[in-house]
């Protein structure tokens, strides 16, 4: 009987990142395995909001030395408590509206969020731990998950992807290697045999490009980390404000998880693993809805080459024949050269010749006669994404 029917507990899991943040929607059933019901890849755009804050202040700094007699403004701007620069406040709104629109669709009664954090004291220098944290359960779990971002999770020597990954001294350790970050790379095991215990200059000698990219890449510094730590707490305290349990889980009980239940790694399937699991299920041919953060526009209507000078003007009016950049439609031209059907996000002409970005690529030059919106721009670019492939987890 209905009346006698109960839910299953519905939770909204979170793998938060500096560039892409991970969603999963799981049921958890009477052993506690959870079983995925829908994935959500989140692209942040934290990078060209720092961008554009970069080029503002330029240009600012620019007008302020055409001046000579202007006093400069006392700097009495206090900032609020919890204040986050606005490259990072834009992680945690957009994670946190994505939360709300969930709990709106899904009976949710809990979330869980992967509390990340990358100390950067620790990755530097991992000898500072005590010997039972090295010694634990994830004993290195957490400098191997940093190494892996940092290197795209390939063998730095030859770029093999998708193999069994070592962690290899660029000073061995037989020549007075440190455990330091900046001394640790990721290689392949041919290499890593390969390579024994040759300092990375003789082991490399034959291909200086190679070498180049090795020492400017260990130097790389903690940006990401840093961005990671600094939103962290921010989120948890805006999850919640949505008056459900939340609980939490660190990273390398993530990584933990994936390779106790073998799965690959991917920001969706970090959600699914995220805190305390029996199992995790998943349908191998589930679709994985790609949310791209892109704005809403631009106040500025110039186009400026890298001079300052105009080298073009936008349309007064943001509307044409009804279409605005950024809004989703669907077009079917009839015949001709472009014959077909297309969906993706419009960019607007004037002319009323627009550009249709899909997913194999922009298509330009369509007639806004043959388009029909579907939805208004709201800030997202919307794309399915094909299911991860079952591979060795790294």
């Amino acid at each position: 009987m209905i009346e006698d029917s109960k839910l299953q507990p519905v939770l909204v899991k979170i793998d938060p990142g500096s560039r892409r943040s991970g969603f999963a929607v799981v049921r958890v059933d009477e052993k506690g395995d959870h079983h995925a019901l829908f994935f959500i890849e989140l692209v942040h755009r934290g990078a060209s909001i720092r961008d554009a804050l970069t080029g503002r202040s330029a240009c600012r700094r620019w007008r302020r030395g055409n001046l000579r007699h202007r006093a400069p403004r006392f700097l009495n701007r206090t900032k609020p408590q919890g204040w986050l620069p606005p490259s990072l406040r834009h992680r945690v709104d957009t994670a946190t509206a994505w939360v709300a629109k969930l709990v709106k669709l899904a009976p949710v009664t809990g979330i869980v969020e992967e509390l990340v954090k990358f100390d950067a004291q620790k990755v530097q220098n991992p000898e500072i731990s005590g010997t039972e944290y090295q010694q634990g359960t994830l004993f290195e779990y957490e400098v191997r998950e940093y190494l892996l971002e940092k290197f795209g999770r390939k063998c730095v020597y030859c770029g093999a992807e998708n193999v069994p990954l070592n962690i290899d001294h660029v000073v061995p350790k037989a020549r007075g290697g440190s455990n330091r970050v900046s001394n640790l790379v990721l290689s392949c095991v041919d290499c890593n045999q390969k390579k024994d215990a040759q300092p990375v200059d003789v082991f490399l000698k034959n291909r200086p490009e190679v070498l180049d990219r090795i020492k400017r890449q260990i130097k790389k510094p903690l940006r990401d980390a840093a961005a990671v730590n600094a939103t962290r707490w921010s989120l948890f305290n805006a999850l919640k404000a949505f008056g459900l349990p939340v609980k939490t889980g660190s990273g390398a009980l993530t990584k933990f998880n994936r390779h106790t239940f073998g799965v690959p790694k991917e920001h969706w399937l970090d959600a699914l693993c995220a805190g305390r699991v029996n199992g995790v299920h998943y349908p191998k041919g589930m679709g994985i809805l790609q949310v791209r953060c892109t704005g809403r526009g631009s106040y500025q209507r110039t186009r400026v080459d890298k001079y300052g000078f105009p080298r073009g003007y936008l349309t007064r009016q943001k509307r044409v024949h009804g279409f605005a950049t950024g809004d989703m439609v669907k077009a079917v031209v009839p015949s001709g050269k472009k014959a077909g059907a297309y969906l993706g996000r419009v960019s607007v002409r004037k002319s009323g010749s627009f550009n249709i970005q899909t997913p194999e690529g922009v298509i330009q030059g369509i007639g806004w006669r043959h388009c029909r919106l579907l939805s208004f721009n709201d800030g997202y670019g919307y794309a399915w994404l094909c299911p991860a492939p079952h591979s060795f987890p790294v």
